[in-house]
């Protein structure tokens, strides 16, 4: 099973050799590829091989390639990551809406329950009851817009009643690499199963090309949360990022079993995939954070 998540930070060439990432660079050193669950390119100067890529899709490893301010811009995403794959567009078209506003309603109410249960955990127990009242009234799809209204308090809560997520600062900056660390898990195991992450089952923007992927990480953003909140960052660059990666290796209980975060979202997204076809929303199994 992969679960090394491999950053390259200097100019180097990625090769691939005997079923190993050769890195050359001032030094030359090697990895297998069947250890590797997450690669992230974050020099521009580097240059990998054709076969190299080939087989990082085929072995379905997640790459992320960065911007040069070190900030994620793109990701290498196969077209066909399950031999069955057409079957599981057509049976993603079909899902209906009802079921799938059943399964979004689901998911809001357990993003608003982890961060409910976080508040409580840091001693804010006055604005823990209030996102629970909030969950006492979230509707079919939210269509009152509980998440809203709980996302306003619960950063307040935790950054101070002047923040916003708007506003240009360091914990911003890693908020917003947290949650594109997990977008791109996501988008690995929709891949991997076979669905479009196109096609959501509530967000429908025509220019996101990962509305699927939108949707079901809404309950792991906590664990990003919780990061930034201990930290309190004054700044975000290198070493900050590096470590915001080891939180991809952090321990998660799910389904009574302790999983690294990486394993849980595949745990996590295979569960939504089965609630969707056969029609029955018990069956996600949520992770417990």
């Amino acid at each position: 099973m992969s679960w090394r998540t491999v950053v390259i930070s200097n100019r180097c060439k990625l090769d691939l050799k005997l079923g190993y990432m050769v890195v050359r660079g001032e030094e030359t050193k090697r990895v297998f590829l069947d250890e590797i669950a997450l690669l992230i390119v974050e020099n521009i100067a580097v240059s990998i091989t054709g076969c190299l890529l080939s087989a990082l899709i085929e072995k379905k490893v997640k790459v992320i390639f960065c911007d040069e301010k070190r900030n994620p811009s793109a990701e290498l995403a196969p077209y066909y990551g399950s031999h069955d794959c057409s079957r599981k567009v057509k049976t993603q078209i079909g899902w209906c809406d009802e079921l799938k506003g059943i399964i979004w309603t689901e998911i809001v109410a357990e993003k608003i329950r982890k961060q409910a249960e976080f508040l409580e955990h840091i001693g804010k127990r006055k604005e823990a009851e209030m996102l629970r009242g909030y969950l006492t009234e979230i509707e079919y799809r939210d269509i009152t817009n509980r998440e809203g209204h709980a996302a306003k308090v619960y950063f307040n809560s935790l950054f101070g009643m002047d923040f916003t997520r708007n506003l240009e600062c360091p914990t911003n900056a890693a908020l917003n690499y947290g949650y594109t660390l997990l977008l791109s898990a996501f988008n690995r195991e929709i891949t991997a199963n076979g669905y479009l992450t196109q096609l959501g089952i509530f967000h429908d923007n025509m220019f996101n090309q990962f509305n699927l992927s939108s949707d079901l990480m809404e309950p792991f953003r906590c664990v990003i949360d919780r990061h930034v909140w201990k930290n309190e960052y004054q700044k975000f660059d290198k070493e900050e990022k590096y470590s915001m990666l080891s939180l991809l290796s952090e321990i998660l209980m799910i389904n009574n079993t302790n999983q690294t975060v990486l394993n849980t979202i595949k745990i996590y997204t295979r569960s939504v995939f089965d609630a969707l076809n056969d029609s029955d929303s018990s069956l996600i199994l949520f992770p417990h954070i």
